[in-house]
């Protein structure tokens, strides 16, 4: 990736046209390996690369211990092919008093760069646990100051039901009951 993040910088404009381009699966078509969703259920394989946004009005819920850092009913939720969905919160349903900027930063292709956030609840500090897109990239601007929370970290719920985490150290997909995989960050997964 390029170092510059200028959208009109033609060696970002390349670098980010390289590192979309090397996604075997976009959502067109389930891989044989995917299972078959039934009634009521998604398949990740279905969601579509680049990543859709779409609102979700199911009561969310974050917590650590019995402090609540967030609740809405307000989220979106980022769809991605492979990865279970990941919830960002409006900053105005998140105790944003509860959270302090944290170091390192990461880029994604589809919604740029990310700025990472710890939490401080009572005599809990659990470090760089959400982050959020101050400037979104094109085609994202709603998720700008949107929080997302890692479920492996936090207590995260979807109409109070505990999410279950992505696997995989870097993701940060909730994984509800409505949903078949198999999901990236598995063993052998690499390359979806």
């Amino acid at each position: 990736m390029s170092n510059s993040t200028d959208p009109t910088d033609p060696a970002h404009i390349a670098a980010l046209a390289r590192a979309r381009a090397m996604w075997r699966y976009v959502g067109q078509a389930r891989p044989p390996f995917a299972q078959a969703p039934g009634p009521g259920q998604e398949s990740v394989w279905d969601y579509p690369r680049p990543p859709r946004l779409e609102p979700d009005a199911r009561e969310v819920l974050v917590m650590v211990g019995p402090v609540e850092i967030a609740r809405t009913r307000r989220a979106l939720r980022l769809l991605e092919t492979a990865s279970p969905p990941t919830f960002y919160l409006p900053p105005e349903d998140v105790q944003m008093a509860l959270l302090r900027p944290a170091q390192g930063a990461s880029f994604c292709e589809w919604k740029g760069e990310a700025r990472y956030w710890s939490v401080q609840a009572g005599s809990q500090w659990l470090g760089a646990v959400a982050w959020s897109y101050a400037q979104p990239m094109a085609g994202f601007e709603f998720l700008r100051d949107h929080i997302a929370f890692y479920p492996s970290r936090l207590e995260c719920f979807v109409a109070g039901v505990r999410a279950l985490p992505q696997p995989g150290r870097f993701y940060a997909g909730w994984v509800t009951p409505e949903l078949v995989g198999p999901f990236k960050g598995e063993p052998g997964s690499g390359g979806w």
